[in-house]
């Protein structure tokens, strides 16, 4: 007996800068991300880009991707898409653009990935504050001149 459906495994995830095709079908990861360091807050990222890989299902699935805040809540982007897999042995890729994401505080900030409503993995991307090196810090009151 076949089976018709089988849920499929998150081989990866990934935070790019951006994500290319090549005509072959082969994609380049640009600028994979392990955390956001930026000058300031709040701040936009132009694009945030995840790579995902599955394997080993068959049948139709949704995916939902989404970016959660600092308190563990706050959905601040959501996406999904629609993959299909008719056989265990070749793998699906999905690529979500999340565009011009403010981002207001520090800390750390999660990528949830469900299939079918199964949360299939939760990972954080924090995001620091430094400023550029060569910026003055401003004086502390009360500090000599």
């Amino acid at each position: 007996m076949q089976p018709t459906r089988i849920l499929p495994d998150l081989q990866c995830s990934l935070i790019c800068e951006e994500v290319r095709q090549e005509a072959n079908g082969n994609f380049f990861l640009i600028g994979v991300i392990d955390f956001l360091r930026v000058p300031q807050l709040p701040i936009t990222a132009f694009k945030l880009s995840i790579f995902n890989r599955w394997t080993a299902g068959i049948g139709q699935f949704n995916e939902s991707v989404r970016l959660i805040g600092p308190d563990q809540t706050t959905v601040l982007r959501k996406s999904e898409v629609k993959f299909q897999m008719k056989d265990p042995a070749v793998n699906a890729t999905t690529v979500t653009f999340f565009q011009n994401v403010e981002f207001a505080q520090a800390g750390s900030y999660y990528i949830e990935v469900l299939v079918d409503d199964v949360m299939k993995l939760r990972y954080p991307i924090t995001l620091f504050v430094v400023p550029p090196p060569n910026q003055q810090q401003p004086p502390k009151p009360g500090a000599a001149a």
